[in-house]
């Protein structure tokens, strides 16, 4: 694996971080702003969205534009985003600061797969994707519980501050580790657009959003779920997230081994067991054992079907996968954001901390559901993806890979 891929995944830790620290920090940042706890949840909803704006119109914007350089863009817009969020003195500048920062998430990612499949073989490339994605998994093991507790001992405002820090550090990682790729020639949005009439790539991204929206749905209000149900105290909720981490860490590096060899029927396992346990949290989460053991397993099934879906849009767009790949990660962020507003209202519809569970058990129910439909579908026509060449029109003669280096 190429030197590169860690450049990668130092940007994917940054932003990984402030994506997922504010879920550890809304008790928080609600009781400074006078607000409630599902207001409070907006600011999930807010960044999810953002993404989903972001990454097709980053993507577009950055087609000119040398991919290195665009990268380092991003991490800069990033970077403005939670300074802002940082200073904020109204809970509408911090909710414009998280969208401003969301705005490079889309992008980074997909154009940073899109990177990371090209620097290796064709046999390696969920696992390059897997390792880009692992600096967003490790963000849960360190940056989120780190975060939370800095945030909880010196204020939220210092955890936005050293997230921006972060971000300094994956700008700075990327300008000296990822090589300069030249802008692949013929490039033309057309191209990238006629990628979304294929129906599969259509499909993989409808599982993205319900498949991973379901992990949201529990994990968003999982402070108030593991103090108030569980009985765990404040300081617990800190260790709580480095063992959802852990899973996320496992189940990623699971995902993107098995997404080479049998990428349906890994995304049939881990959806079935998904829609499976969080159903099953809404009785786990009443005892600590069994909220602890159900948050790591939660975890490694939620991101054990990272890898392979974006695989599968990277397979399925060949020849024009960029916009595709950034608007599959702005999916997974959909995703977050419905399951974060569906959250809030059965909680505020007086149904309980654990009703979520309930929600994001049957969006992942019904991520399978269009799991066995694409598989059906590919069974039937006798499809095979393409070979992902590096953007442009689509041809018959797939475009080189680099080799590893």
């Amino acid at each position: 694996m190429p030197l590169a891929l860690l450049a990668l995944a130092i940007g994917a830790f940054g932003i990984g971080t402030t994506e997922f620290v504010i879920m550890g920090l809304l008790p928080e940042v609600a009781a400074d702003y006078g607000v409630t706890i599902p207001t409070a949840g907006f600011l999930v909803t807010g960044y999810a969205l953002g993404v989903v704006l972001g990454a097709p119109l980053m993507t577009v914007l950055g087609t000119r534009i040398p991919r290195k350089r665009m990268l380092m863009l991003l991490m800069g817009l990033f970077i403005a985003g939670n300074l802002l969020s940082a200073l904020a003195p109204a809970f509408g500048v911090m909710l414009a600061g998280r969208v401003v920062a969301s705005l490079a998430h889309g992008a980074f990612f997909g154009i940073g797969a899109v990177v990371a499949a090209e620097l290796v073989a064709p046999a390696k490339r969920a696992d390059a994707i897997a390792l880009m994605f692992t600096g967003l998994t490790v963000a849960n093991v360190v940056g989120v519980p780190l975060g939370t507790l800095v945030g909880q001992h010196l204020g939220w405002r210092v955890t936005f501050v050293i997230v921006a820090a972060l971000g300094v550090l994956g700008l700075l990682g990327i300008a000296r580790l990822v090589p300069e790729l030249p802008r692949p020639e013929g490039v033309r949005v057309r191209h990238e657009l006629a990628a979304f009439k294929n129906v599969q790539v259509l499909l993989a991204m409808g599982m993205t959003v319900l498949g991973f929206g379901g992990v949201f749905a529990a994990i968003t209000y999982i402070t108030p779920m593991m103090t108030e149900v569980a009985g765990f105290a404040d300081t617990s909720v800190t260790w709580l997230l480095v063992l959802l981490g852990l899973g996320m860490v496992a189940g990623n590096l699971i995902g993107g081994r098995f997404a080479d060899r049998a990428l349906m029927p890994m995304l049939y396992a881990s959806l079935g067991a998904l829609a499976l346990l969080l159903a099953l949290f809404t009785l786990t989460a009443h005892t600590k054992a069994g909220a602890a053991v159900t948050l790591v397993l939660i975890g490694a099934l939620g991101f054990a079907t990272v890898p392979p879906l974006q695989k599968r849009v990277l397979d399925q767009a060949a020849g024009a996968p960029t916009l595709a790949s950034a608007m599959n990660i702005g999916a997974f962020n959909l995703g977050n954001a419905l399951a974060a507003w569906l959250g809030g209202l059965v909680i505020s519809a007086g149904l309980g901390w654990t009703a979520p569970n309930w929600v994001g058990a049957a969006l992942a129910a019904a991520a399978l559901a269009l799991a066995v439909l694409s598989g059906a579908l590919e069974r039937r026509t006798g499809h095979r993806p393409g070979r992902i060449a590096g953007a442009g029109a689509p041809s018959a003669t797939p475009a080189p890979v680099p080799a590893p280096h």
